[in-house]
């Protein structure tokens, strides 16, 4: 916007709002106030006019006219002539408005339609082109911002998010289009700044906020270190001067292979630092890299030589990027060294696989490092080959370990969606069909990473619809006997656990068998093998009524309580709720808990205790129990009645917890009504009614 438009635009801003004034003063009940507002409203038409006169011929809208020439006999035609000129005006603003709105719309459609076609230069001319219509329009600043950021011209970028913000002081798309332009000019801290803004307007962006500060400290650390480097260059330190020689060196052509395996292992000895692997990057090491050697190594070639300059130059990736995410990103984003590293990963040579392994979990171990590899290094081939190797190889980890750290990364398990069956799916049920003969630990950590990927809704619903799945799970829980497997059925415990929390067919066909055996699991020597099967019973048992019949004919009361009496917080959580299932849907499981729970004095105990879920659920069960005959009269004398008050009366974060007990010390009173005495004595009705 220009600096004649932009005065236009405020001498317009400040005309009405001496005319929103002037119809405040016209309403004034004192006379002298209309009479003074009548002759600003003249003094106003008449600089109207002559501006108007100065600047062009169109015709416009002329307010009020003709001034009265009796102010006291005309007053109150000349103020009605002026709220019908001030409607007749605004209308006129309005269908104008319209006409240019639609203007500007069609503009900024054909300047998106450029944009999407990487033609910015034309996008940044119809969003102009829209700004002439309306100046007033945010989504055209902030559409061109995006378009001056894609041609570098970051000040321009900055002026129209600034403009953006004058049209609403709350566009996130100012924030963060101004953050990068101010990055890209290296402000880092007026980046920052843009970007902690979005955090008071919309602190549910938190994540967001985060990767781009991160983004910022990125830079910024590059920025520093490239000064410590350029210094060092200057001083001609050893390791400057060393890494330069070397690099040159390795320039030369037509040497043997052994001549540049050496000056590859020499140039990784001389990075020591941080400053050395920037030393690298300023000296255009990885270009030339890629220049003098990607192009001519054979990676099928099992020549040992061919091998060892392949592992060299791996070795010295290695030594560039660890812990440096410049590098990093600057390695992966050549396309000619992702193509390799591809290939590497699948080489017959094993020294080569195993280096290229380690390089791509260096890379792994960051979010930022995730984020690289997800977006420059995934392809079907990269994860089906990583598979393979878990697979084939079970006495290598790197593989499962890249896989797991991938696997923390969102997009990757968006962009494993389409290829999880064959790639994933289908191997852990062959892993899992043949437990007896799978290396535990690779089948312990399959199980963890599909784990993770099951965090995806998609490959959720995927899994759990899966048949085979279920069955294979179930044959692999009844092969798993001994301590050997223990680290299986825990892994295995845990996903089907989250996978239970949703409801499927599929599931419930199995949920029976898989009940019975959490029910044997119930005897385990391994604590966390008992927690977690209580915890898929707590899962499977509310979706199935077959499933409930089946742990409470076979003793699955007398376990749990077992289980609730030794303690514990998760397998509290799990064995109360899959208790007070049982008490719901069967009144054997209500008379065996009164039988083997004397009083009820472990329900009791719980309700005392400050997990709100194991409270919730202890009082419900309670309440299942007073069906039972002299249930609730054995309660009489102990600590019941002001227990559960404490809860009803909203000594709880949880409704849920309130209600539950509200409704069972209502049902403890009305089946035994001596209970009503202690509940008077504490005062209970007052309590109730105050809350």
């Amino acid at each position: 916007m220009t600096l004649n438009e932009s005065d236009d635009l405020e001498k317009f801003l400040r005309n009405i709002d001496q005319i929103d004034e002037l119809v405040k003063e016209f309403n004034s009940t004192d006379v002298s106030c209309q009479e003074k507002a009548i002759v600003k409203a003249d003094q106003l038409i008449s600089s109207l006019e002559q501006n108007k006169s100065q600047k062009t011929s169109i015709n416009k809208t002329i307010l009020n006219p003709n001034a009265p020439q009796n102010i006291k006999n005309e007053r109150r035609q000349s103020q009605e002539n002026f709220l019908r000129t001030l409607e007749k005006d605004a209308e006129e603003r309005n269908q104008r408005r319209k006409i240019k709105e639609k203007t500007a719309n069609a503009l900024r459609e054909q300047g998106n339609e450029a944009f999407s076609q990487g033609d910015y230069e034309t996008a940044a001319r119809f969003y102009t082109e829209g700004l002439e219509q309306l100046r007033d329009m945010q989504t055209l600043y902030t559409n061109r911002a995006l378009a001056f950021i894609k041609l570098k011209r970051y000040k321009e970028a900055i002026s129209d998010c600034e403009w953006a913000l004058r049209c609403n002081e709350k566009c996130i798309k100012a924030y963060i289009h101004m953050g990068k332009s101010h990055l890209a000019l290296k402000d880092f801290s007026q980046a920052r700044t843009c970007y902690q803004k979005l955090l008071e307007i919309e602190p549910q962006r938190e994540t967001m906020v985060r990767a781009y500060l991160a983004q910022v400290d990125v830079e910024e650390k590059e920025v520093l270190q490239e000064k410590a480097a350029w210094e060092e260059m200057q001083k001609a330190t050893e390791q400057a001067t060393a890494i330069t020689v070397l690099l040159k060196k390795l320039t030369r052509p037509n040497q043997i292979d052994l001549y540049y395996c050496g000056g590859l292992e020499l140039l990784s000895q001389a990075i020591r630092d941080t400053t050395g692997q920037t030393l690298l990057r300023l000296n255009n090491g990885f270009d030339i890299i890629k220049d003098n050697f990607l192009s001519c190594i054979s990676l099928n070639s099992k020549e040992p030589c061919a091998a060892d300059l392949c592992t060299s130059i791996i070795k010295l990736w290695r030594t560039a990027c660890s812990g440096n995410e410049q590098n990093q990103q600057l390695l992966l984003e050549c396309s000619t060294a992702r193509q390799h590293l591809l290939q590497m990963l699948a080489s017959p040579v094993p020294e080569i696989q195993r280096e290229s392994l380690a390089l791509l979990c260096m890379c792994s171990q960051t979010q930022r490092g995730r984020e690289l590899l997800t977006d420059k290094l995934y392809s079907h081939q990269m994860v089906e080959e990583l598979v393979s190797s878990v697979c084939r190889d079970s006495s290598s980890t790197s593989a499962m370990t890249l896989l797991q750290n991938l696997a923390a990364d969102k997009k990757f398990k968006i962009l494993s969606r389409e290829h999880f069956t064959d790639v994933f799916a289908l191997r852990l049920e062959h892993l899992l069909s043949n437990t007896m003969t799978s290396d535990s630990k690779t089948l312990a950590s399959m199980i963890s990473l599909i784990g993770s990927l099951a965090l995806d809704d998609v490959i959720n619903k995927d899994l759990v619809g899966r048949e085979e799945f279920w069955r294979c799970s179930l044959q692999s829980m009844m092969q798993c006997v001994g301590c050997e497997y223990t680290s299986v059925l825990y892994a295995l415990l845990g996903l089907l656990i989250n996978l239970a929390s949703k409801t499927s067919p599929v599931m419930q066909d199995h949920a029976v068998l898989f009940s019975r055996r959490c029910l044997e699991l119930l005897s385990d020597s391994s604590g966390g093998v008992i927690t977690r099967a209580c915890g898929l019973m707590s899962a499977l048992l509310p979706k199935s009524s077959d499933a409930t019949q089946e742990v409470v004919q076979n003793d699955g009361v007398k376990k749990l309580l077992r289980i609730l009496k030794a303690g514990g917080e998760m397998s509290s959580r799990y064995s109360i709720k899959a208790l007070t299932v049982c008490t719901a849907s069967t009144p054997q499981a209500c008379e065996e808990l009164v039988k083997l729970d004397k009083r009820l004095q472990t329900l009791r105990k719980l309700l005392g205790g400050t997990d709100e879920l194991v409270v919730g659920n202890a009082a419900l069960c309670l309440g299942h129990c007073l069906k039972v005959e002299g249930a609730a009269s054995g309660l009489l004398g102990t600590d019941c009645v002001p227990l559960l008050l404490r809860w009803a009366a909203g000594d709880s974060k949880r409704a849920a917890v309130q209600q539950n007990a509200a409704i069972t010390l209502g049902k403890l009173c009305k089946v035994e009504p001596r209970h009503k005495g202690k509940l008077r004595e504490l005062h209970g009705l007052e309590v109730l009614h105050s809350r």
